[in-house]
């Protein structure tokens, strides 16, 4: 009979632990519903605290870390689906890569969440005891372990943005851009919105044993976010006119040799031809400055000057700011210049932060001779970095550039070597297809406007260009896969954040604190009493 009996038990707990699985990766799915471009807020509380009670139902470090790592899957699979688009470029060499890349990239980053998620079981003051009737965690200790639970995936999550190169794309604090919320950007940055979201709404699973505990957080934030003044309709501008220019160049005819030029005489059109904005008392006005996307001049700036003499001359002198690629010798980067009103080089930035197996491969001449290349890559290793951030001259201001992927990273505008008066993006989005990419991209260059307190001139290949004002709000903007150009008048820049001075350093000392606080409890309760 007791055999029976522990047998029955053994298949219970197998089907409780499929069907935690099963509900650990739709919530994960669910949850990536709230990225842009749907924005669905209401997947938040029901994903994060229906994790949070299937954390508290772990009853080892194996059943949590399993736990995390299918919540994991589930969210990066949707939220990053956008991924399998750069190889439908050439879909006959790479379109069979696809289904890999998104999975393995899926339960790669996964595996931060599985550490999170099973240290805080590890971890729990607590956890694996029983109180004097041998019931469950007393709602005590499912409190505590939730604490430590919200600290340990706030630490997943700031590893993921920073280790191996760092990949922050589809963080906590994107879902949170077009709400009140985004006003606290300037003080705790997207990292600091990604705790705040997880505070929230891991209280949730408390909901059956304190409800009023549970619902508290999320009453509290958004009675808060209603209390909050709100923000200037428009903020203080400048008096300078940029010219931002959206070729909408696909990115499998942008470097056909019998497509390219033609999108080059495109954008000179309509740098020509811009529709200039009104200014009281001073009639049509020609821009300051005219902005191009990233690599938007399809050869190597060794063998540009004739081609940056035409359109310098053709746009009447006005500086202009595009993408183009170099080499030096035998190195290749991909660079932003500034174009003079003598057709020369003026300045010229090359992108530091590089996209693994995009525009580099790690050992790649290796990798060449398995056939392994970067999408973007001009000989087996791809794009070299360039020395890191740095300001360049406009003449309306100094400008931190950033190039397409750059501007996911806010601690790569936070190392700037000293403040400027605005960011500019160009970027080639074409990569990212016309889905989910192009609008999470967008999201982030918002955020980092937030973050700094300043405008963002962002122009990018076949969309979105805007002009970003320094509360991270869209002023002017040309649709996805339009061709397009706007003027906008330029954003004065706002006093120096909170943010800009300290960066993700007072979540990751909060996050530290917690766990060392919650490991140090467990400690006490596990000490024999004397």
């Amino acid at each position: 009979m007791s055999s029976l009996r522990s047998r029955c038990l053994r298949a219970a707990r197998q089907r409780s632990s499929w069907v935690a699985g099963f509900s650990a990766f739709g919530l994960g799915a669910l949850l990536s519903v709230s990225l842009a471009p749907l924005h669905i807020l209401l997947s938040l509380p029901l994903a994060l605290g229906g994790l949070g009670v299937l954390a508290l139902w772990a009853r080892s470090p194996l059943q949590g870390s399993v736990i995390g790592w299918l919540a994991g899957l589930g969210y990066f699979s949707f939220a990053l689906s956008w991924i399998v688009e750069p190889f439908q470029v050439d879909a006959e060499r790479y379109a069979w890569m696809a289904p890999f890349a998104l999975v393995f990239l899926a339960a790669g980053l996964a595996l931060f969440w599985a550490c999170g998620f099973g240290l805080a079981v590890r971890w729990s003051p607590g956890a694996g005891l029983k109180d004097k009737q041998g019931d469950k965690l007393e709602a005590g200790r499912d409190g505590r372990r939730l604490v430590l639970l919200l600290a340990l995936w706030s630490l997943a999550e700031l590893a993921r943005a920073y280790l191996f190169t760092g990949f922050p794309w589809a963080g906590f604090g994107q879902f949170w851009i077009d709400t009140p919320a985004a006003q606290l950007l300037p003080w705790v940055g997207g990292q600091g919105l990604a705790v705040l979201t997880l505070a929230v709404t891991l209280p949730l699973a408390l909901l059956r044993r304190r409800p009023l505990l549970a619902v508290s957080p999320l009453l509290g934030l958004t009675l808060a976010g209603y209390a909050l003044p709100p923000l200037p309709p428009k903020p203080a501008m400048t008096s300078h006119l940029v010219r931002l220019v959206q070729p909408n160049a696909p990115q499998a005819e942008k470097w056909l040799p019998e497509r390219r030029w033609d999108f080059v005489r495109r954008a000179i059109e309509m740098s020509e031809t811009g529709v200039s904005v009104d200014q009281p008392g001073q009639g049509q006005v020609r821009p300051d400055l005219i902005v191009w996307p990233e690599t938007s001049v399809p050869q190597l700036l060794n063998n540009a000057s004739d081609t940056l003499s035409a359109i310098s001359e053709r746009v009447a002198g006005v500086p202009v700011l595009l993408g183009i690629q170099r080499r030096v010798e035998g190195r290749y980067y991909n660079s932003a210049i500034l174009v003079n009103a003598q057709g020369r080089v003026d300045q010229i930035y090359d992108k530091s932060h590089l996209v693994p197996f995009g525009e580099y491969v790690p050992f790649g001449d290796l990798m060449a001779r398995f056939g392994i290349y970067g999408f973007a890559a001009q000989s087996g290793a791809g794009y070299s970095a360039g020395p890191g951030p740095g300001l360049i001259d406009l003449g309306i201001g100094q400008a931190l550039p950033l190039i397409c992927y750059e501007a996911v990273f806010a601690r790569d505008v936070n190392a700037a070597p000293a403040r400027p008066n605005m960011l500019i993006q160009i970027t080639n989005d074409a990569w990212f297809g016309t889905r989910s990419g192009p609008y999470q991209h967008l999201v982030q260059a918002r955020m980092r406007a937030a973050e700094q307190g300043l405008p963002m001139l962002r122009a990018a290949n076949t969309g979105i260009t805007a002009m970003i004002d320094p509360f991270g709000r869209l002023r002017e903007t040309i649709a996805l896969g339009e061709t397009g150009v706007v003027d906008a008048i330029l954003p004065q820049p706002l006093a120096a954040t909170v943010y800009s001075r300290t960066g993700d350093l007072p979540v990751l000392f909060l996050c530290i604190v917690l766990v060392l606080g919650a490991v140090e409890k467990r400690r006490r309760a596990a000490k024999p009493s004397q």
